[in-house]
Parts: structure tokens; sequence; C-alpha cells
């Protein structure tokens, strides 16, 4: 057998074996240059207000990163399987550089037909992606197939550099390595503890315990409880430190002590599938502890940054009517007049409210639910914008009672405050006394009115009037009438808008269109949430090829010991139900670790991107999932054939 002959057949062994790193490798590429020509492509730089092109180019480094280090960690596991057919080539007296250089022909070949594949997928879903782009953010072009040379060359340019490094490590891998450490490395591979020590089951408790405060801890974070940037920031940097080390410490520890516990539990005691499963997870987890920690970190990551754009997203619509309670919000009753005259000459019927708004100073102290002497806030004399009670479809007072609306969920979170109480108004040179009834949640006012977050008071019409007639104007920092317009057709906005424009408004009034700032969020807001969801695909994609690896790496150490089972009467079902078990730990633990990190994660501060937590949080975590489960389901296939062939 000549070298090209044992190049062929290695070739063809590899690819048989390692079909999935050659589908991530052209996923990987395919995703890069797809990517990279998002960048390059002429319409990105036709609305200045995305900043797609930067955004791009930012995002593409994050993906290098993630496709170098799986490429090199998959590589590393190849070369130690390989160790022992490095090690019979120097049996039969090839030097080790004859070695290399077939392992590089090899690699090239792979590698490079891998990239060619990858770059033509890649520009064949381009377009798509492009589209996709578009549709997300609300941009109206048409996409177009564009192959870019400064995107081919740029692919080509890093994988090439991955490779250099990669076989940059084989080769130093194979001058290291003697004949007999080359036999030993696939047997030493794997640490299999057969005695849980004192200090693991330490570690074991020490785990649970330290993700179990850091999750308290990020529930408190915008109780109320941390009231200074640097108590704040300690406390986020604690629950970082405990849930990151926490986690290392479970795949350590923890995972062999609760299974431990429940080994004890059956005296020993166990059926084939807990034999299957249970045991083996017991003695492989731990070596692999480190991978699983920056697995589960990362998706944790992914997870919780793909739900906070989505919510976003998600809650555009909502924060913009929030916001901009009227399709257009107006403080300047001749402008508002003048706009509503120019949508009637261009055929747009709109109707028109008029609110009268005043500040005054308020005693709230007593209704707050928070202690902010710290913050320097002085909640006895704070000034909050006033409207009547007929200003409000849903609200009715009697004489003396009060209720404020407009409170925002990020505000609740800092300052929550209590549903009834007393509080005092300045009228008059006096301090009045009300009768606090609780909080609303209409958004009445333009958020011009609101600055900081504050809600705004609503007082029965007799004391409204009183105020209107002794009001301090020096107190009064806003206008105090405000215009609402709302349309007829709601199909007119984009329309309306433009004419918004013309007379300068956008300007006077930033937040002044409904619609606007609905579409500037979801612009924003998707561009984000595509780049996440790109990088976190990609990360899916690379970590569960490297869970599926580990396992056919275990698969093949355990061949033996299925075959044993076999002749010991054990039926393929038998076997396979506990593979199933086996995988549910070895996918499922990462998953659900990830899962809970991101929850927690959201949880604490999702009310700072949106409005709505639970459907755009559900559906990210279920498409991983769902995604995640795939390489599981492989890894049951790969198993069930070597059970097969184990026999």
């Amino acid at each position: 057998m000549n070298i090209n002959q044992l190049i062929y057949r290695n070739l063809k062994k590899n690819l048989k074996n390692y079909y999935l790193y050659v589908f991530a490798l052209i996923f990987s590429v395919a995703l890069y240059f797809s990517f990279v020509t998002l960048q390059y492509d002429p319409s990105m730089s036709m609305d200045s207000s995305l900043k797609g092109e930067a955004a791009m180019r930012v995002a593409s480094v994050l993906l290098i990163a993630i496709v170098a280090v799986f490429l090199l960690y998959a590589n590393r596991l190849f070369i130690k399987r390989r160790s022992k057919e490095i090690g019979l080539f120097q049996l039969i007296g090839m030097t080790k550089n004859r070695i290399f250089r077939i392992l590089s022909v090899e690699n090239l070949i792979i590698y490079f037909g891998s990239i060619a594949i990858g770059i033509f997928i890649g520009f064949a879903i381009s377009k798509l992606i492009l589209m996709s782009f578009f549709r997300v953010v609300g941009v109206d072009e048409i996409a177009n197939l564009h192959f870019s040379i400064q995107a081919f060359s740029q692919t080509l340019l890093v994988f090439a550099g991955i490779y250099l490094v990669i076989m940059t490590t084989n080769y130093l891998f194979i001058r290291r390595q003697s004949i007999l450490a080359l036999f030993r490395v696939t047997s030493s591979a794997q640490g299999k503890v057969k005695k849980l020590s004192i200090w693991e089951h330490i570690m074991g408790v020490l785990g649970i315990g330290l993700i179990a405060s850091g999750y308290y801890v990020s529930s408190q974070l915008f109780e109320g409880d941390f009231t200074t940037v640097n108590s704040l920031f300690g406390a986020m940097a604690f629950v970082l430190a405990a849930v990151i080390g926490g986690t290392y410490f479970l795949y350590k520890g923890s995972v062999r002590f609760v299974s431990n516990l429940i080994r004890k539990n059956k005296k020993g005691y166990l059926n084939i599938n807990e034999v299957l499963s249970l045991s083996s997870i017991m003695f492989r987890m731990k070596s692999n502890a480190f991978l699983l920690t920056i697995i589960t970190t990362v998706s944790a990551l992914a997870i919780g940054l793909l739900s906070l754009s989505y919510i976003s997203y998600y809650s555009a619509e909502k924060s913009a009517q929030n916001s901009v309670p009227d399709d257009f919000a107006i403080t300047d009753p001749e402008q508002a007049e003048e706009f509503s005259r120019l949508l009637e000459e261009a055929g747009i019927t709109s109707s028109k409210k008029e609110i009268e708004v005043y500040e005054a100073a308020f005693n709230i102290k007593d209704i707050l639910d928070a202690n902010l002497e710290e913050l320097n806030f002085d909640t006895e004399q704070t000034s909050l914008p006033v409207i009547s009670e007929t200003a409000v479809e849903n609200i009715t007072l009697e004489e003396g009672q009060m209720k404020l609306t407009g409170y925002t969920d990020l505000m609740q979170s800092f300052i929550s405050l209590h549903d009834g109480g007393t509080t005092e108004i300045h009228l008059g040179g006096d301090w009045v006394n009300l009768d606090y009834q609780g909080l609303e949640k209409d958004y009445v006012l333009s958020s011009y009115y609101v600055a900081g977050g504050l809600p705004i008071a609503v007082i029965d019409e007799t004391l409204f009037n009183e105020l209107s007639e002794s009001y301090d104007p020096d107190l009064q920092t806003k206008p105090n009438l405000y215009t609402g317009i709302n349309l007829g057709d709601s199909s007119k906005q984009e329309e309306a808008y433009v004419i918004f424009e013309q007379m300068g408004l956008n300007k006077t009034f930033e937040h002044g269109s409904q619609w606007h700032r609905t579409h500037t969020q979801k612009q924003n807001m998707g561009l984000v949430m595509f780049i996440v969801g790109f990088l976190g695909l990609t990360f899916l994609i690379t970590s569960g090829c490297v869970l599926y690896f580990k396992q056919m790496d275990e698969g093949e150490d355990e061949k033996g010991s299925y075959t044993i089972l076999r002749k010991l009467g054990f039926t393929r079902g038998d076997l396979l139900r506990g593979i199933q078990g086996k995988q549910l730990f070895n996918f499922g633990i990462p998953l659900l670790i990830g899962l809970l990190h991101s929850y927690f994660a959201v949880k604490s501060g999702w009310f700072f991107f949106g409005t709505e937590l639970w459907t755009p949080m559900f559906i990210v975590m279920g498409l991983y999932t769902a995604l995640y489960s795939i390489f599981g389901l492989l890894s049951v296939l790969y198993y069930k054939k070597i059970i097969k062939e184990a026999l």
C-alpha cells in the first residue's frame, strides 16, 4: 500500500466516523460567509440609522472565536482517537514528520473541501438571510443575490488561519508523544474515580448552595434591598461568581454526590437502566466539568441575551403605546391645529383630544414601600404632573381622593408603592390631605411629561379646578396643555408621519409619534436579535457537536461492556433504554441548568427591556431546547449502532 492509498482509506474512514464534524464545519463556514456577505452588501448602508455594517463586523469577530474554539477542540478529540494509529505508523518505521504530512494532507482535503461546500451553501442562502434580516428590522428593501469577493477573501483568510493553528497543535502533539504514550492516550483521556471523596461531598453541597444563593440574590437585585451603585455592583458580581463557580462544582461534585445518594438509597441494587445511565454519569461527568461549565454558561448567556432582545422586540408596540398613548402627541396647541389641518388636506381623517396638565408638589413618603434617603430623593416634596379624573375613562374619584397612573414596571421594581394610604398636595400655599386609592396601569400622557418614570397624579375634578386657579407658575416646567391626535385609519400612520416630519415636529417632539417609536425600537432591537440569534445558533450547533463527539468517544470505550452485557442475555432494547437515560442526563443536565441560569438572569431585569416577559422568553427557550435535543437524539442513534455491533 502506498501513501496515496493510505491517505484515501483514512479519508474514507474519517468521513464515515466524523460526518457530523464535516457537517458542523460546512455549517460554520456557510454561516460565516453569509454573515460577512451581509456586512459587505450594498443595501446595508442605505439606511444610516441601522448601522448594520458596524454591528456585523463586531459580531463576525465573535463568530470567528466560537468557530475557532470548536474546531480546535474537535481536532483535539480526533487526534487523541487516532493516537493508536499514529503509534502504529511509528512502529512500522514512519518518521514523525512523515506522519504529520499524511495527517496534514488528509485534513487539507477534508477541511478545504468542507470550506468550498460551505461557501457555496452560504452564497445560496445569503439572499434568504438578507430577506430575513430586512423582515426582522422592518426595512422595505429588495434583497438581491450578491456574491462578495471581499466576503469570499475574508472567509478563506479566516479559516486558513484556523487551519494553520490546527496543524500547529497536531504537530506539537505528534512531536511530544512517545510511542508508548500514544497507545495510552485514549485510556487516560477519561478520569474514572471509583470512590467519592470527602472533598467531593463538600463540592457537591457547595455547588448546589452557591447556585441557590446566586439565584436568590438575583431575584432581590431590584426589589429595593440594594439602593446604592456600589451595593448593586457588588451583588451582581456575587451572582456572577456564585453561579459560575457553583456550576463548576455542580459538575465536579454535585451530580456525583446526588447520584451516590440515589445509589446508596437503593443499597447498590441497580437495574440495567440505572447501571448504564446513573453510574456512567457518576464516573464521567467529573472529568468533563470544565467543558460542561463553559457550555452551560455560554448557553445561558445566549438564551438570556436572545430572550431580552426578543422581549424588547416583542414589546415594541406596547412600549410605544406607553410612551405615546395617542398616534401623535403634541404640546403646542398651534402646531397641533396646523398638523390636524394638513392631515385633513391629505385626506387623512383624525380626531383630537386635549388634556390640561399642571405640576404640583406632593408628599408621597407614606405611600412608598422603599427607603430613598440614601438616593437623596425628597419624598416629602416630589413634583408630579396632575390631571383631572375626567381625562381618564375608567377612573372615577370622590372629593379628596387621588390615584396614580402610568407608573412603569421598571420604576415599580425600584420604588414600589403601597395600594393605599394618605398623601398631601401643595395647593394655594397650603398642604391638603388626599386619600390615595392605589395605582392604575393607564398611560394618559406622553413620556415628555413623565421624565424619569414617575407616575401621573389623577385628582377629583373639584380639586383640579382649584389647582388650575392657584397653581405655582414657577413649578410649571412643562406646557399645561397636552394634545393627542388619533387617526381614523391606522394604515395611514406612515403617511401621517411624513407630514409630521415635514413640519419639523419630529425634532421638537422626539417621542411624538407612536408609529415611529415602534418602528425605531423594532429596527434597533431587531438588529440585536438577529445578530444574537446568529451567534446563538452557531454556538448551539458547535456545542451540540462537541457533546456528541464526547459521546462517540465514550461509546467506543464502552463497546466491550456492551458485548459482555449482550452475552449475559440482555437484549438491545434493554441496553438502549439505559442509553436513552444516559443521554437524557448528558444533554439534559447542561440544558436544564443553562435554562435555569438564563431564566433567573432574565427574570431579575427583564423590565429594563420591555413590557412582556413570559411569551417571548418561553418561545426562545422552547426553540433552543428543540434544536439542542436533536444532538441527544443523534447520540442515541449512534449508540444504537454501537450496541448492534457489540455482538
